[in-house]
């Protein structure tokens, strides 16, 4: 069975957990220090700050920014439902924004159209590893959270994602770029912003009390992360080949391939077809023995009862995520476009 995603360990990595646990720091320390210099550097920002989940990123980037009761938070529908959790966290009201049909990034003419005087922040997820339109979004003037929980090494007009927007959030979960199993940073420029978030992230041994979270990233994820960190780009550079082996055979049959708009550098966290018949293809699929699936399990604007988002509707209905990691070998990539073109083939006919 070729799975649909799963991480990209080696001998290094296991060489890094070990020597932690061996030096019997466990919890956060040194290597979480380390892993936020490290990040926090190959983005060009000035600081970062370390944290359980991308969900808790989010979470404490919009305690920072000091979204509350009665504030909206401008959120795209087709996403995963941690952006809605974080929005309701903080009590704010999650306003709901349709995308783009061509690159599921949330479109930003509708989201002109739902910025009101209550708007309090955007936050903008790079899905997939594509670069959202984030120069225009971020003329708004309203603060920007950018989630690269896909995107890490992803370039827009060549500048990486996670350097543009107020703060940047990061998730380490076991299929994401890099994989530490569970972990999360914030990233920013904005030295309040990250020192509110790192008072926040441990409750104990404070001078002063107010609510804070057990937050903490291990010793051991950071460690595991560090010695990712530095494959990044050789995950890129295997991402793409795969990637473009796909679109040479798509491009054979004259079927769309994922495009890629001008100035954009995808880095394929996802690569994401458009399908009349996609609960076709993915059975068609798992009969050869590949894992397909639907990127997103459930657009926003349904869990709320909302209507009026066509495009992301659309994208529900139509896309599906084929298999595309680093260790991904060369004899499974064959297997899968081989499959992958019969069967739209024979969807098709």
């Amino acid at each position: 069975m070729i799975t649909h995603s799963k991480p990209t360990l080696g001998v290094d990595d296991y060489r890094s957990v070990m020597d932690v646990l061996e030096s019997g720091q466990l919890v956060q320390g040194e290597q979480v220090a380390g892993f936020e210099d490290a990040l926090s550097s190959f983005a060009g920002v000035r600081n970062g700050v370390a944290v359980s989940s991308g969900t808790s990123a989010l979470h404490l980037s919009l305690i920072a920014l000091g979204a509350g009761k009665g504030d909206e938070v401008i959120i795209p529908s087709y996403v995963c439902s941690a952006l809605l959790n974080a929005v309701l966290y903080v009590n704010a009201v999650p306003v709901i924004a349709d995308i783009d049909r061509t690159t599921f990034n949330i479109d930003v003419d509708d989201l002109k159209k739902r910025i009101t005087k209550r708007t309090k922040a955007i936050i903008v997820p790079h899905m997939f590893g594509l670069p959202a339109e984030i120069n225009e979004i971020m003329s708004l003037g309203i603060p920007v959270i950018e989630d690269c929980a896909q995107s890490i090494g992803a370039k827009y007009q060549g500048r990486y994602t996670g350097s543009f927007g107020v703060c940047s959030i990061f998730s380490f979960y076991a299929t994401k770029m890099l994989a530490t199993g569970e972990g999360g940073m914030i990233l920013s420029d904005d030295d309040r912003l990250t020192g509110v978030a790192r008072g926040l992230r441990d409750y104990d041994e404070k001078d002063g009390y107010s609510v804070r979270y057990n937050y903490k990233m291990t010793d051991m994820q950071a460690a595991l992360g560090i010695s990712q960190l530095k494959k990044l780009p050789s995950f890129i550079e295997r991402r793409r080949e795969i990637a473009g082996l796909y679109d040479k055979s798509l491009r054979n049959i004259s079927f769309p391939f994922p495009s890629v708009p001008e100035g954009r550098e995808h880095i394929y966290y996802r690569y994401v077809l458009s399908l009349d018949d996609s609960s076709g293809f993915i059975k068609e699929m798992l009969k050869l023995g590949i894992g397909c699936r639907r990127p997103v399990f459930k657009p926003l604007h349904e869990y709320l009862g909302l209507f009026g988002y066509p495009a992301a509707e659309e994208a529900m209905a139509r896309a599906v995520s084929i298999p595309l990691y680093p260790s991904l070998k060369d004899e499974e990539a064959r297997k899968i476009t081989g499959g992958m073109v019969d069967r739209l083939m024979g969807l098709r006919l």
